[in-house]
């Protein structure tokens, strides 16, 4: 139990930050240059250059690269034709051809998002718009700059996120467990019969666990300072007010779902279901505006994602109190919610 509350969480903070990302650090690409002209060259080296492109193959032939792409030898094809450079000086553009990979679609659209702005910075020093699609005319020079992230750092997005999802873990799992772990030692029987009152039962039950997961929540920040390194420009005081909010909520379901269950195999079993269907509508890992409509109107009633909300606002942008006060009004409404169910079903089961 003790590993389970300390050791495991910490481990999978460190291990799912770094595994958990969209970022492509490196692609393979197989280069079918037709023209063998000193611009193609270049661009073909700009590519390299970047560091998120690798060669991993070269041939003038097609049906060679689409057979290394069936393989999922390569993830992007880069097509070059025949009079590219004599196209750029004649006409000052010119056209490739860009093929990837979509079977995932989040890692094919990241990486023609690097391809084609390395593709347009190289066209915009020839004087000329060599993208995918024939474009004439004087080059066009774009400056961005990333709020909130500038560094474009996957972690400062994930971290937050991960750790709200490893204290949800151990203030639900945990909670259900415990409880239903005194019914296979019998020991609940013997409490129901004794003069302790079930207020004071559940209590005594769920504020050390509270308290549990609020040590877990401050080791995570730590690990997400000074491992990961991620910014905490709001207010830390707020975070952990917004936290002990949540896991009113989160202790609830785990109340809850002892009131459903008789052993710690089911406990574990039905929490997972919950946290997995919380997870995956909380915005974590794919943007809720992603969502089809009824699916972001379900995801309004979980508050897994007002917390995780609550966290990247606070950590990242700096919000302050004001400006997250409808997630938090969120949260403290499904914690009461959440809470007087989860006793009323508890008396009733033990009544």
């Amino acid at each position: 139990m003790l590993a389970l509350m300390f050791v495991m969480p910490i481990a999978q903070l460190l291990i799912l930050s770094s595994a958990a990302t969209f970022d492509v650090k490196s692609a393979q690409m197989y280069v079918v240059d037709r023209d063998h002209s000193a611009s193609s060259r270049a661009l073909v080296d700009r590519l390299r250059a970047s560091r998120r492109f690798v060669v991993a193959d070269a041939s003038p032939s097609m049906e060679l690269a689409n057979d290394a792409m069936l393989a999922r030898r390569v993830g992007m094809i880069v097509s070059i034709p025949a009079d590219f450079e004599r196209d750029i000086v004649r006409t000052r553009a010119a056209r490739i051809q860009l093929l990837l990979n979509a079977e995932d679609g989040a890692a094919a659209g990241v990486t023609r998002s690097y391809a084609t702005q390395i593709v347009a910075s190289y066209a915009n020093e020839l004087g000329a718009s060599l993208t995918p699609a024939i474009v004439a005319g004087p080059a066009l020079e774009v400056r961005t700059r990333g709020w909130y992230n500038p560094e474009l750092d996957y972690h400062d997005y994930m971290v937050p996120g991960i750790l709200v999802q490893l204290v949800t873990v151990v203030g639900t799992l945990l909670t259900a467990m415990n409880i239903v772990r005194e019914k296979e030692l019998g020991t609940l029987d013997q409490l129901i019969v004794t003069p302790l009152p079930q207020r004071t039962f559940i209590a005594a039950k769920l504020i050390p666990l509270w308290v549990l997961a609020m040590v877990e929540l401050s080791l995570g920040l730590l690990v997400a300072r000074f491992v990961f390194h991620v910014p905490m420009r709001g207010s830390i005081p707020l975070v952990f007010g917004a936290a002990a909010i949540y896991l009113v909520a989160a202790l609830g379901i785990g109340l809850f779902v002892s009131t459903l269950v008789n052993t710690q195999q089911q406990a574990m079993f039905v929490t997972f279901f919950i946290i997995m269907i919380y997870l995956l509508m909380s915005g974590l890992f794919t943007p809720i505006r992603s969502m089809p409509e009824w699916a972001q109107v379900l995801a309004q009633l979980n508050p897994v994602k007002h917390f995780i909300l609550v966290m990247r606002a606070v950590l990242l942008k700096g919000a302050s109190a004001s400006d997250v006060v409808r997630p938090i009004a969120a949260l403290a409404a499904f914690g009461v919610v959440i809470l007087t169910l989860a006793v009323r079903q508890y008396g009733r089961r033990v009544g």
